[in-house]
């Protein structure tokens, strides 16, 4: 047997609790105990090693939805020291060429139905995400891991629309998990459903490798669909899950939705943007309580959490910092905040990132002068109880359906069409989506193009739902008196 680390926490729960169920497939019903979730990841660690030739600090990726198999190779990067890094199923091939480039991986996993999606390069080897056939060898090299060695690149899209990625350590991991568990009571006795994507970090930190960590129970769903995913928490007796607020209304739409019966959820945790007040009652009319929190890739992800008692008389609120997370409210003139004052909100803790993957710029911008604090870029107020509300992004991002987007990444797209001359995006509210994307187009003389042909040209280079869902033409943009383009304005058009 492999000497165990620190961090290496199947290791410990296959002595613990070997014959507990770790993990369960959606569709295929595969289940996996913590013993052989152990063995599968140490099998696969002894390929790395002595197959791949991997040592610690390379990085391997993966473009793939939640399996098993996607977990072992989690779990082995835990034990080795390599760096995995997630890609994103949704992003045009260009969009992935750009990470891909960026992270310089030495292997793609691929699930056979995302191969396509990857550029061709002899830079790194694609392989296949199925460890059947690995043998049961648990001999690799046992290096030691330092609680700041990244355990993850998530790549996240900032201002400049240039993707970043953000670099997860050990650190992060552990301390996420420990505010999780103080702000969620998470144990052994734990079970989740996760419906959030692979590629995102509300997939991996906000509760699967919690439960990890605490030798808890999740099932595994590829994609997210609603009717499925009551009928599995009640049938997997889940007591916490996760969602975006896009996801909680088409629950709510279903048909079975008055009928359904999930008496073992303690409460559904909600992120991505705020929940309406009806649709906080609907579930409160069944005794389903709801946990609103605010989280960054950068800093967690894991960092206020509003308590289900509060969800009425504190709507919108984000509720209060998580144990191990401090803050503080920043004004634009340097000084701190007071009471219902708006200001930036920075962080500082255990779970924030060290800096982003080969970028020194962007990194040096993200904290504050003296390197202790993280500027998340967002705008609050603190009220007299403490309480969080979000007022404003600094950085003009908005949230469709749970997923961030960036004006400039999309405004990067569309200056690459010949026919137009200039280009705003904006966030504006969607009922179904939560919000969707306007742009703003100005056409150079001599084209004629319509709406149609402004979307096909971004389904090459953007995800569909970083695709504007509006488009107005407009003969010039409002500008400021520097020149810069008028936001205000052009929300009020």
């Amino acid at each position: 047997m492999a000497e165990m680390h620190g961090y290496d926490w199947v290791s410990k729960w296959a002595l613990y609790s070997p014959n507990h169920i770790a993990l369960q497939e959606h569709g295929s019903g595969a289940v996996i105990s913590y013993k052989d979730l152990n063995e599968k990841a140490d099998a696969l660690s002894s390929y790395f090693n002595n197959g791949l030739r991997l040592q610690k600090g390379d990085r391997i990726a993966c473009i793939a939805m939640y399996s098993i198999s996607y977990v072992v190779l989690f779990v082995a990067c835990q034990k080795t020291g390599i760096i995995l890094v997630p890609l994103n199923y949704r992003l045009a091939s260009k969009e992935l060429g750009e990470i891909i480039h960026d992270a310089d991986p030495k292997f793609i996993f691929a699930q056979d139905q995302f191969s396509s999606l990857i550029p061709q390069s002899h830079h790194y080897q694609l392989l296949e995400l199925d460890f059947h056939s690995i043998p049961l060898n648990t001999t690799f090299d046992r290096t030691s891991i330092d609680e700041d060695d990244p355990i993850m690149i998530l790549y996240t899209s900032g201002t400049s629309g240039s993707p970043k990625g953000v670099l997860y350590s050990h650190k992060m991991l552990f301390w996420n998990s420990i505010n999780t568990e103080i702000s969620l009571h998470i144990n052994s006795n734990s079970k989740t459903i996760i419906v959030m994507p692979s590629f995102h970090t509300g997939g991996w930190n906000v509760l699967l490798t919690p439960l990890l960590h605490h030798g808890g129970f999740t099932y595994l769903m590829q994609k997210f669909d609603a009717e499925e995913v009551m009928q599995k928490i009640e049938e997997t007796q889940c007591n916490v899950f996760m969602g975006v607020p896009t996801m909680l209304a088409m629950m709510a739409q279903e048909s079975s939705f008055e009928k359904w019966n999930p008496k073992y959820l303690d409460y559904i945790i909600v992120g991505g943007e705020a929940m309406p007040l009806a649709l906080i009652e609907k579930y409160a009319k069944k005794n389903i309580a709801i946990r609103q929190g605010y989280g960054m890739t950068e800093v967690g992800p894991n960092l206020t959490s509003l308590h289900q008692d509060d969800a009425i008389r504190k709507m919108g609120s984000i509720g209060r910092p998580n144990f191990y997370v401090d803050i503080k409210i920043i004004k634009e003139n340097g000084d701190s905040a007071l009471v219902d004052e708006n200001g930036e909100l920075w962080l500082k803790g255990p779970m924030v990132t060290k800096a982003y993957f080969r970028n020194d710029e962007a990194s040096l911008n993200a904290f504050s002068e003296d390197g202790h604090w993280f500027k998340t870029g967002d705008i609050v107020r603190q009220d007299s109880e403490q309480y969080l509300f979000i007022i404003d992004r600094l950085k003009n991002m908005f949230i469709s359906g749970g997923e961030n987007v960036y004006p400039a990444e999309v405004e990067r797209a569309l200056r690459k069409m010949k026919a137009i001359k200039e280009c705003a995006v904006i966030g504006i509210p969607d009922e179904k989506w939560g919000e969707v994307g306007k742009a703003f187009i100005v056409i150079n003389e001599g084209h004629d193009v319509c709406d149609q042909d402004i979307t096909s040209h971004c389904s090459i280079y953007l995800a569909k739902y970083k695709i504007p869902k509006q488009i107005i033409f407009i003969n010039e943009l409002p500008k400021t008196d520097s020149g810069k383009i008028n936001h205000k304005i052009l929300k009020n058009l």
